[in-house]
């Protein structure tokens, strides 16, 4: 059988070499000539599958099989046949995995090198099929579609590539390569195969499928735009074949000047602090510094009562005095907000000599600190200061709290 399929072989290649003009001819023109050429060889060429007359009145054209040869052999641009049956192949390569498999079972060797062959020879397929569709994807944006020539052509052009990459991407989702895993198993040579070279093609035919997509996307844009700007010169030629006595008039003069023409230059912005920039942050400190008070403007709101008798009598005076600790603490955060700087609870005690127990100072400043309002507390930062318990984890001892701007 293999020598029956060797002498096949030789025949067919014998004859494209012989009849390789005939045959670019056919490629070229699309069509042969008959006329030109002996009906023997023809004859002979159709009975090799190299040319085929799809019906009695039309003339003798390539297999398609022979157009795809030489259209992946030259990396012709006009080339637009992209193979996304990819459900199919990886069907067949299953259902040979499992013929190969059984072989081996039964120890049937030599249908299992058979098996594994076909194995072989329809990754190889399949993984330069996936290359090849990417290439032809990239010969044509490279060029960006300039087998075509009007803008029209073009934009069609990438609408269709884009439907093919789309189509791939679809395709590419039948890969599981877990399944594919699963039915290699341990055996080596069907790992190597259905999952190490189909994962790396996979992987590549994505990764470019990305790039195709988006150079696609940008190409669209650009033909877009030539578009409306071809359309544009066309009007306005149209426009001076109808009116050639058209001038245009003096804009500058109108008082009211047509948006197209009142393109004025941009004016200089108030100048205002650039918070991005880093060299401007020793100013901000000392602005920010110098703010003792946050002033807010409290919203008026008028609401309309009605008028009520009021009972005017004699009211107790009640005064309130601050507790000398809270008063300590609120001079410890005027402090802080003066100098614009950090400072530690206890540093602040020390210097000032107070006479309260620390311990009591320190949860004295931190429920200042609580208590202030949400709109108050963002402008402050208290920082704990102490050591993790050596024995239980979890508990955090607090010996001191520094309190600064944020």
């Amino acid at each position: 059988m293999s020598q029956v399929l060797i002498q096949a072989g030789a025949r067919l290649l014998n004859a494209l070499g012989r009849h390789s003009e005939l045959i670019m001819h056919a490629y070229v023109n699309g069509s042969v000539v008959e006329r030109d050429h002996s009906p023997k060889v023809l004859e002979q060429l159709v009975q090799l599958g190299v040319l085929w007359r799809p019906d009695p009145q039309s003339a003798l054209r390539l297999k398609s099989a022979v157009r795809t040869l030489l259209e992946g052999s030259l990396q012709d641009e006009r080339n637009r046949t992209i193979n996304a049956n990819i459900g199919a192949s990886l069907a067949s390569l299953k259902t040979l995995a499992e013929h190969y498999k059984e072989a081996l079972h039964y120890n049937r060797f030599n249908e299992a090198h058979a098996y594994m062959t076909d194995l072989t020879e329809h990754v190889y397929q399949l993984t330069e099929s996936l290359g090849n569709s990417v290439r032809v994807l990239f010969s044509r944006i490279n060029n960006e579609f300039g087998y075509v020539s009007s803008v029209e052509a073009k934009i069609r052009e990438n609408e269709l590539a884009q439907g093919q990459v789309s189509d791939l991407l679809n395709q590419l989702e039948c890969f599981r390569f877990d399944e594919l895993s699963s039915i290699a198993g341990s055996n080596r040579e069907l790992r190597h195969l259905l999952v190490v070279s189909l994962q790396q093609s996979f992987s590549r035919a994505a990764q470019e499928l990305s790039v195709v997509q988006a150079r696609l996307l940008d190409l669209l844009g650009r033909f877009r735009e030539f578009q409306g700007r071809t359309r544009l010169l066309k009007g306005y030629l149209l426009h001076m074949e109808q009116q050639p006595d058209f001038t245009p008039g003096n804009y500058p003069s109108l008082s009211q000047v047509p948006l197209l023409f009142n393109q004025a230059s941009r004016l200089l912005g108030n100048a205002s602090a650039d918070l991005n920039q880093v060299g401007h942050e020793a100013d901000y400190q000392t602005i920010v510094a110098g703010l003792t008070n946050v002033h807010r403007r409290k919203a008026q709101t008028a609401e309309n009562h009605a008028s009520k008798e009021i009972e005017v009598t004699e009211q107790t005076s009640v005064a309130l005095s601050k507790d000398p600790l809270q008063l300590a603490v609120d001079d410890y955060f005027c402090e802080v907000i003066d100098n614009g700087q950090p400072m530690s609870a206890l540093e602040y005690y020390a210097r000032e000599d107070l006479d309260f127990d620390p311990e009591v100072w320190i949860y004295q400043v931190i429920g200042g600190y609580q208590s202030l309002a949400d709109a108050d507390k963002q402008y402050f930062a208290l920082d704990a200061n102490g050591q993790p318990d050596p024995i239980y984890s979890g508990n955090f001892y607090i010996s001191d709290v520094t309190l600064g701007l944020r």
